[in-house]
């Protein structure tokens, strides 16, 4: 009986303009190419109509004297460009730290009060939100400007409360609260107190979780970090040895070998892209062995090894510089803190300076002993905080509603009273909801301090505008502005993103 065959399989490779891996692979490593080819087109037609127009591109002016004064800052004379635009950095850091800071305590504050049961404060908080989150902030900035222009001039007994809290058209002077010559000695004792009062949390924590008794860990903690901070400060001087630990180490790193240290860097490109190779290997990785890899894997593995291998030389030929600036720079840093905590250092930790007036002309002034804004600081602070607040109490608001109501109805059929549920039940998960909007108005308050200008501050922006005026370098000092507020946003957003990663439900 006849039986019919099966019909063979042809197992002969497609020609290379069928193969779907050989055109995958052509498309990619066009697309690269004409995307690379159009960058260095554009770069170069920009460079000649930027020559041809005598437009200045380079960077000199950031060593020349710019022979500009500065309201405000750490140098209020600075000598180089460099210099006037690293005041202004720290100027416009100063108010996104503190305007954070300050902004999410006072907007947690409204967005609680505008879900209280008392009438009142349910009203004020509406008030305040729809008030100033309605009114452009230049036009909040340059009102409360305008407020503190209008004061009284600065007298001997200006107040409201004399020596503690000055009020005038000068601007608004606080205590200042600064670290003193025994601070980083009793940092070391700070850090100790935080490792015992860990422990003794654990332990507390355990012995809840064996017996059922509340044992107040978190309180517990406090109280024993607090004795630590009390004794360290009277016994912080015995830590002065560390100055010459420190001073030790800068002697050590000024020694390395500049070329040692070349070589190290190109050897730890080349080392982590193996080690990422090695990683992402491990990770493809099944019982039976290596899983079948994708185009796409190849792709990252080539990526990963040719970015290795392009950082080696980069750093090995085109900046042989780089391990002469790092052992120089970490030599300083050691000597820094050498000083820091060398012998002598007996002082007390941390220290109060009251306001004061002072008068070396006809006119009496604010002395340098308080925490002094000026007029242009107050009202751009102000102004984006309670501009910010606004919406953060709208995200804070937001997010506790969004916790499903048989949360707070079962906190309450446990006995807890509201504030003790809202800080351990509904807060907690509401803060997974807020977290992300809340990066977001940290970026707008950030960026928002470039309208400084609009007063005088010295922020980058205002210190920025005043350098390319003197120097005719626009382009230049704009391309700083740029890599200022994007190094900005994105140490923002990390930060968010790392709390947010940590915050999130795992689920199964």
């Amino acid at each position: 009986m006849a039986t019919n065959s099966p019909p063979s399989i042809d197992h002969s490779r497609p020609p290379l303009y069928r193969d779907v891996t050989v055109v995958k692979w052509v498309v990619q490593i066009a697309a690269l190419a004409l995307t690379l080819g159009a960058l260095w087109f554009l770069a170069d037609q920009a460079g000649d109509n930027l020559r041809a127009s005598n437009v200045p591109t380079d960077y000199d002016f950031l060593s020349v004297n710019p022979g500009i004064d500065l309201s405000s800052g750490i140098d209020t004379d600075p000598d180089t460009g460099g210099r006037a635009l690293w005041v202004g950095m720290v100027n416009t850091l100063r108010m996104a730290v503190a305007g954070i800071f300050v902004a999410t305590i006072l907007g947690v504050i409204v967005g609680l009060a505008r879900l209280s049961n008392n009438w009142l404060l349910q009203k004020i908080g509406t008030v305040f939100v729809e008030t100033l989150r309605n009114v452009p902030l230049l036009v909040q900035i340059l009102f409360y400007g305008a407020v503190f222009a209008s004061l009284d001039r600065v007298t001997k007994d200006v107040g409201p409360i004399n020596g503690w809290l000055h009020l005038s058209n000068k601007g608004l002077s606080l205590p200042r609260v600064h670290i003193a010559d025994g601070f980083y000695q009793w940092l070391i004792v700070m850090c100790i107190g935080i490792f015992i009062a860990n422990e003794f949390r654990k332990r507390r924590i355990r012995q809840q979780d064996a017996t059922g008794e509340e044992s107040y860990p978190l309180l517990s903690a406090f109280a024993v970090l607090t004795f630590v901070a009390a004794v360290g400060w009277f016994i912080h001087p015995i830590f002065g040895f560390v100055g010459e630990i420190f001073g030790a180490l800068s002697s050590f790193v000024s020694g390395i070998p500049q070329t040692v240290l070349q070589i190290a860097i190109g050897v730890l490109c080349v080392g982590s892209s193996a080690l990422w190779i090695r990683s992402f290997l491990n990770s493809r990785r099944t019982p039976a062995g290596l899983a079948r890899l994708t185009d796409d894997d190849y792709f990252r593995m080539i990526f990963a090894a040719v970015g290795g291998i392009l950082g080696a030389i980069f750093f090995l030929i085109l900046w042989p510089g780089l391990s002469s600036w790092m052992i120089n720079s970490l030599s300083d840093l050691f000597n820094v803190l050498s000083n820091k905590f060398g012998d002598g250092r007996t002082g007390r930790p941390i220290d109060v300076d009251l306001p004061n007036i002072v008068q070396t002309g006809k006119f009496p002034n604010y002395g340098p002993s308080g925490l002094n804004f000026s007029i242009g600081f107050a009202a751009v602070f102000f102004g984006v905080v309670f501009y910010t607040a606004a919406f953060i109490a709208e995200i804070v608001r937001g997010g506790i509603l969004a916790v499903p109501k048989g949360q707070s109805e079962a906190a309450a059929a446990l006995g807890l009273k509201r504030a003790t549920a809202l800080r351990r039940v509904i807060i907690p998960q509401a803060a997974r909801v807020m977290l992300p909007p809340l990066g977001n108005q940290y970026l707008n308050l950030t960026k928002n301090t470039s309208l400084a200008i609009a007063v005088g501050y010295s922020d980058i922006v205002q210190v920025g505008q005043t350098v390319y005026n003197q120097t005719g370098k626009t382009l230049p000092v704009v391309s700083i502005w740029m890599l200022f507020y994007l190094s900005c946003s994105l140490s923002i957003s990390v930060i968010v993103n790392f709390f947010n990663v940590r915050m999130r439900i795992v689920e199964r």
